[in-house]
């Protein structure tokens, strides 16, 4: 599984380097983490449950920082194992911007998966995986810049639940002056 986007977040750079770089941040921004424990400056180990399809799983594992670039990026990589589940591994390149007031998260992010999760099919883990990223930097970005994250280039669900909401709207003032 591969994935690329950019999320802008309504804080200083510094700002959301050190929020990336806090683990209580971190615990409370991804979807179902149970725990995040800094071993040293650039390892952790973490606890998160998941629902993959009919799979559900705790995954226990290992996160390295590396390619420490402050606060313009870094490269963080990771493997967990799910038990009976399977195992989770990957890594992400995360780049820091200016954008006006604001930051712009830059990403990049490849990840394997095996054992029954494998089974699944890419589609479900392709899909699943978009939607813990969404869940994840909504979060973050609400935790660090006070509103929710803003797509970058891929705001295709945003866009698709705005339209809704400014057209439900239209039809509940209509009908409220008729």
């Amino acid at each position: 599984m591969e994935m690329t986007s950019e999320r802008r977040i309504a804080a200083s750079r510094r700002t959301v380097w050190a929020a990336l770089n806090n683990p209580e941040i971190l615990k409370q921004a991804i979807p179902g983490c149970e725990s995040l424990e800094i071993q040293s400056p650039t390892d952790m180990t973490a606890r998160v449950k998941l629902t993959v399809g009919p799979v559900k799983a705790t995954f226990k594992g290992k996160v390295k920082l590396s390619d420490l670039d402050p606060p313009n990026g870094y490269r963080i990589s990771g493997e967990g194992n799910g038990g009976v589940a399977g195992y989770a591994k990957g890594g992400a390149t995360v780049r820091l911007t200016d954008d006006g007031a604001g930051t712009l998260m830059h990403y990049d992010v490849k990840a394997d998966v095996g054992g029954k999760l494998a089974q699944l099919g890419g589609r479900l883990i392709d899909s699943t995986a978009k939607k813990l990223a969404d869940e994840f930097f909504e979060k973050f970005s609400a935790i660090v810049g006070g509103e929710p994250a803003n797509a970058g280039g891929s705001g295709a669900a945003s866009k698709k639940t705005g339209w809704f909401k400014r057209w439900f709207g239209r039809r509940n003032k209509a009908a409220a002056h008729a």
